[in-house]
């Protein structure tokens, strides 16, 4: 059963919209403000995200900007009363997969939620193993693996720990935009508890040093934020 996340803040729009929704199959989970909905894509996984623009707390664009800075590839749609041209294009640049104005049929939201998860699931079909170039390092992630050609023309390889190879991924995919600390430490380690984060300035003090032969190539502290891997 695909698992959607539905951020409206109308009690009784979004009540209907996940009695309709579950109905037709998908469990859907139900998040009344932008911080709420953060929240819950967080803690849970999700097949596609349905966004109200007007939220409370967070608008629907910055939450929308956050998901896309996790690294997941989740695809989103804007449920929205604005039907302005500019509002419909910074969707778009944002990363929207769909912009529906209200008011708007069930059955034709229906309609673009399963072509979209169609497309999102075909595209999955193909994708080779994760690898991700960074600087001169190449990385392997399926088989934890970061190799760089040394001095001497032969290929270096360190064997990175499960922790290590996870974190990377989610810098390589974010690479040259900032990562919240937070949903780091969430998405890798279950929560930000004050331990946890501890743990994880281990593991990057690792990953520096990993990368330290490549002087194109720095994992940043960003104060109050959290870090960027540039490169």
């Amino acid at each position: 059963m695909p698992k959607l996340l539905l951020v409206e803040d109308d009690p009784n729009l979004g009540m209907l919209l996940q009695e309709y929704l579950t109905s037709k199959g998908y469990d859907t989970d139900l998040a009344t403000d932008g911080n709420q909905g953060w929240q819950r894509f967080v803690d849970h996984a999700y097949d596609l995200c349905l966004f109200d623009v007007m939220l409370p707390k967070k608008d629907g664009f910055s939450l929308a900007k956050e998901v896309r800075m996790s690294g997941r590839d989740v695809p989103i749609i804007f449920l929205t009363a604005k039907s302005m041209k500019e509002d419909t294009i910074q969707g778009f640049r944002i990363g929207a997969d769909d912009y529906m104005t209200k008011p708007f049929s069930m059955e034709e939201l229906l309609l673009r939620i399963q072509a979209i998860l169609r497309r999102y699931h075909k595209t999955d079909e193909t994708q080779q193993p994760v690898s991700y170039q960074i600087g001169s390092f190449s990385f392997d992630f399926a088989h934890q693996l970061l190799t760089r050609t040394g001095a001497d023309g032969e290929p270096q390889a360190v064997k990175l720990t499960s922790k290590e190879a996870a974190l990377l991924k989610l810098f390589a995919q974010n690479k040259n935009q900032p990562l919240s600390r937070s949903f780091a430490l969430k998405l890798i380690w279950g929560d930000d508890s004050y331990f946890n984060a501890r743990s994880m300035d281990v593991y990057i003090t690792k990953l520096r040093k990993y990368l330290k032969d490549d002087e194109a190539v720095q994992i940043v502290n960003l104060h109050g934020e959290g870090f960027k891997l540039m490169a």
